[in-house]
């Protein structure tokens, strides 16, 4: 009875199991009904920390569709936390991981002797069918049909805001190469979710931070940040509460809905790399102008400094029940500091 139940277990995907997704996995397994994780990892060498945190280990690799030929049906729930390739206008890692997901174009039915029969895509007939077989192929298409998907997509496809307070409708305005990836990613799920019936999440990141994801090494560097009239608002939330995020809106997240993941701070970029220098006894960063960063520092860390918005996570909260454990960097340093 005890191996039948284990079997019956709901199984949960995730793919791109790094340290986001590990946080997820002790709140999955802290469930009531606590499903079986999978993880999909193309680093095999990756297999026994998974295990160890209660994962089964899974090799596939997102630019090799031929390693992806298992995943149809495994799960009824998948968080892709797999971020786009390095290069192009698209994401071909989302298409391949849609196509591999999607229910197999085939059918089983009865023949006109009783037997069943498995059709191919073009409806010919290619082999009988025996009875447990015929069970479990119906069981796996079922799942596939029935799929919840989360993507964890990031803020930066609302490109530059001028540091207005937006929410979610607010226009997806890519402005760099990247962002565009992660725009094409969210529109092929969506697109998925509707012509085969998948319910999707879109959760939008920005910065994310916690103990050992603080920016200390660029501080220690003594890396420039922007004189007050130049600087950007930049938005955070903390890694344990964006685990949360992600399994709640596995939960409970509306079909094809996008959520801001982000956490109550309001402050430009500068000032909180003050905040976290204050907090580790270290100087803090010089502050140069506009012009100057354009000389000085590199193109990535620019595009940065480029984009300003304040995001709301009313719909977070509201429509997910979201506590946050961290509403503010602040609160997060003030309770570091007391340990």
């Amino acid at each position: 009875m005890i191996a039948t139940r284990t079997l019956r277990r709901a199984r949960v995907l995730i793919v791109g199991c790094g340290d986001v997704g590990m946080r997820t996995l002790p709140l999955f397994h802290a469930q009531a009904a606590a499903p079986r994780i999978l993880a999909l990892t193309h680093h095999p060498e990756r297999a026994g920390e998974l295990r160890a945190a209660g994962a089964m280990p899974l090799v596939g690799d997102l630019d090799r569709r031929r390693s992806l030929g298992r995943l149809a049906g495994l799960a009824r729930r998948v968080v892709h936390l797999a971020p786009p390739p390095r290069d192009g206008a698209t994401d071909r890692r989302t298409r391949a991981l849609i196509a591999a997901l999607r229910a197999p174009r085939r059918s089983v039915a009865r023949g006109g002797d009783g037997r069943w029969l498995h059709a191919d895509r073009a409806g010919k007939t290619s082999f009988i069918v025996p009875e447990g077989l015929r069970a479990a192929m119906i069981r796996k298409a079922r799942r596939a049909a029935r799929l919840r998907f989360v993507y964890a997509s990031t803020t930066g496809v609302y490109g530059d805001c001028g540091g207005a307070q937006i929410d979610e409708t607010w226009p997806a305005r890519p402005a760099n190469e990247r962002a565009r990836r992660r725009v094409s990613a969210e529109r092929q799920l969506r697109a998925a979710g509707v012509q085969s019936g998948w319910r999707v999440s879109i959760v939008r990141i920005p910065g994310i931070y916690a103990a050992d994801r603080l920016p200390l090494a660029r501080i220690e560097r003594r890396m420039p940040a922007l004189i007050e009239q130049d600087d950007v608002f930049t938005n955070h939330i903390h890694a344990d509460d964006l685990a949360a995020i992600l399994v709640r809106a596995l939960a409970r997240g509306w079909a094809q809905r996008v959520f801001n993941a982000s956490d109550d701070t309001d402050l430009r970029m500068a000032d909180y790399f003050d905040r976290v220098a204050d907090a580790h006894g270290l100087p803090r960063v010089p502050r140069i102008s506009r012009q100057e960063a354009e000389t000085q520092l590199e193109p990535v860390t620019l595009s940065f400094m480029r984009e300003s918005r304040r995001l709301g996570n009313a719909r977070l909260k509201r429509e997910l029940g979201i506590a946050l454990r961290h509403p503010t960097v602040d609160d997060f340093l003030r309770a570091e500091a007391r340990r």
